[in-house]
């Protein structure tokens, strides 16, 4: 029978889709009769186009070569996260948890549902370079109040999460986050984390660089660009401009470090970025420099073109090995520079290590207390958090003293604090008083100053141990006990996940379930490193004693920091110093020592 016999009592609509399924037929039969040389099989798809058309095209790679894709990346491929705003909506409505599935797609909307720990969500934002407006802090802690917990935590990314969110809010604190000038969005899962810069850009006077504009861009540059996101695995991104308060950039898959580039190297003297790669202190390895800079204003450009190299290189079937660095591990940094110099459509600029001037040296304690910006007359003020931790009415109270005596900005820090910028001279000791007011402080010992913590079982259900209690009781046990009078990081995380990046720790400590007693009951407990170090003192920390009982960490604590005051060769040798020339039976003898003195 002829079309036009067949459609003759079709509207146009019906003629075109029966045209298209007669052929589509026709041409099946053609492949399953070998009809000749290039004809297309009946069964093949067409190549996937649209924003997410690299991310298929790589799944699709790994099951033609038989492989099965790990469950996020079969949740990503049954439906975009972004496509199912209105099941999060009913989801509310009905206030039901999700189901898997839709518990990792509300990630990228930056909810995640952290039973058994917790029966809610928790929330996470995207703050570009840590810095937001008082104000928005504000209402924050209004949104925390009305739909959290009544609290917030700062994390290592200089980001803030909000807790306790039940399932019908869920929807109420993603817009009203938006309503108040900051995003969630994309803020978890498989997509490019926070971006991070120095927490003093602008103000500093040792900065070479202000990240600030350089991390907007790039924040701004993935918000907006749909392929940017359902990455193989999560990816971070930091900006150092070489200021006061390191940043830790080579713990991040990019690092973007600012250097002075002196002249005769064929390449224009200034100011750029170094570019590292790789970082990821939880698998052991810090971002390995390329040899390669960048100028500032191509870091995005750079940024995006080694990302979509990882969204077609990246494995997307297990998740232990779904970070850049398996990439880089697999392809070597020369033919992965390679892709990405294609990607780019010019050569990458490499400069011998004797082309970059020292960086200024960074302050470990530069986060806590009272310190001079470039603009005379003006200063930041570092304020200790407990762990990270702060009531609304904490944050309504530094929202007020941001606003009444400093510059209206509230700066977060990797080190889990804040910092209240452009506080005139004549308002140090009001703001200080204004702080230790609402119970915060702007001094601490060395052990408090540079302790961090994860969440812990409190609050994720991935951690072994209740990692911030266990922490602040380390620091109350040592530094009334131990004079320290250097700077130290004791980092305590609650898995493998090592979101307080143990292994960079002075002292670090990853949480472990230890077994007590003839029938395998278990207390939360841990396994303890030192000699850990980041930027020119970067060192994964060596483990010197495994399965300690979480209320016998703080007495060992105290042993190794009492072996270190005895037994340093001067009071120049820091913790890691000292710690990297014993080995741990050595460490594990000097510290018995010191319990038996």
């Amino acid at each position: 029978m002829k079309m036009d016999s067949m459609t003759a009592d079709f509207s146009d609509e019906q003629k075109r889709y029966l045209e298209g399924f007669v052929s589509g037929v026709q041409a099946g039969r053609l492949g399953r009769s070998g009809g000749g040389a290039g004809t297309p099989a009946a069964d093949a798809a067409p190549a996937p186009t649209g924003p997410d058309a690299a991310h298929l095209k790589a799944q699709d790679r790994f099951l033609s070569d038989g492989k099965k894709l790990s469950d996020p990346e079969k949740f990503k491929r049954e439906q975009h996260p972004f496509d199912a705003y209105e099941r999060l909506k009913a989801q509310a409505r009905d206030n039901v948890a999700p189901p898997p599935a839709d518990n990792f797609r509300w990630r990228y909307y930056g909810m995640f549902y952290v039973a058994p720990a917790q029966s809610s969500y928790m929330c996470r934002l995207r703050i570009p370079n840590g810095i937001l407006k008082a104000h928005q802090f504000a209402g924050l802690a209004d949104l925390a109040e009305h739909f959290g917990g009544g609290y917030a935590h700062v994390t290592t990314r200089a980001n803030i999460q909000i807790r306790e969110i039940a399932p019908r809010d869920t929807v109420a604190m993603i817009e009203g986050i938006t309503d108040i000038g900051l995003c969630s969005r994309g803020s978890g899962a498989d997509n490019i984390r926070n971006v991070t810069g120095t927490p003093t850009a602008g103000i500093d006077p040792r900065e070479l660089l202000d990240t600030r504009p350089y991390a907007r861009d790039w924040h701004f540059h993935i918000l907006n660009d749909r392929s940017l996101i359902g990455l193989p695995r999560k990816f971070n991104v930091a900006f150092d401009g070489a200021g006061t308060i390191p940043v830790l950039e080579d713990t991040n898959d990019i690092a973007f470090a600012a250097v002075e580039v002196t002249d005769g190297f064929g390449v224009a003297p200034g100011i750029w970025f170094r570019l590292g790669l790789g970082g990821i202190t939880g698998h052991r390895d810090f971002a390995r420099d390329t040899g390669v800079i960048v100028k500032p204003s191509e870091a995005t450009m750079v940024a995006d073109a080694i990302v979509r190299v990882f969204i077609e290189q990246g494995d997307r079937t297990n998740r232990l090995k779904a970070r850049l660095k398996y990439v880089l591990d697999a392809m070597g940094f020369d033919a992965f520079l390679k892709e990405v110099e294609a990607r780019l459509g010019h050569a990458l600029t490499r400069v011998p290590a004797e082309a970059v001037a020292p960086r200024p040296a960074f302050d470990r304690a530069a986060h806590i207390g009272v310190h001079p910006q470039a603009q005379a007359g003006l200063n930041w003020i570092g304020v200790v958090l407990p762990l990270g931790k702060l009531t609304c009415a904490q944050m309504r109270g530094l929202a007020r003293i941001a606003r009444d005596l400093g510059d209206g900005d509230i700066r977060l820090t990797v080190w889990q604090n804040l910092l209240i910028s452009g506080v005139a001279d004549g308002n140090i000791a009001l703001a200080t008083a204004a702080v230790d007011a609402l119970d915060l402080a702007t001094a601490a010992s060395p052990v408090r100053a540079g302790l961090v913590a994860c969440t812990g079982n409190a609050g994720c259900k991935f951690a072994a141990s209740d990692t911030k209690r266990h922490g602040d009781a380390i620091a109350t046990w040592c530094e009334t006990r131990v004079a320290l009078d250097t700077p130290l990081n004791i980092h305590l995380t609650g898995c493998h996940h090592s979101c307080a990046q143990h292994y960079i720790g002075d002292i670090g400590l990853l949480a472990a379930k230890v077994v007590v007693g003839e029938e395998g009951d278990t207390v939360e407990g841990y396994h303890l490193t030192t000699g850990g170090g980041f930027g020119p003192d970067a060192g994964i920390g060596q483990e010197v004693y495994r399965d300690i009982k979480a209320d016998d960490a703080p007495q060992i604590v105290e042993r190794v920091l009492r072996a270190y005051m005895t037994n340093r060769v001067s009071a120049e040798e820091t913790f890691a110093q000292f710690s990297r020339r014993h080995d741990a039976e050595s460490l594990r003898r000097l510290a018995d020592a010191e319990a038996a003195a």
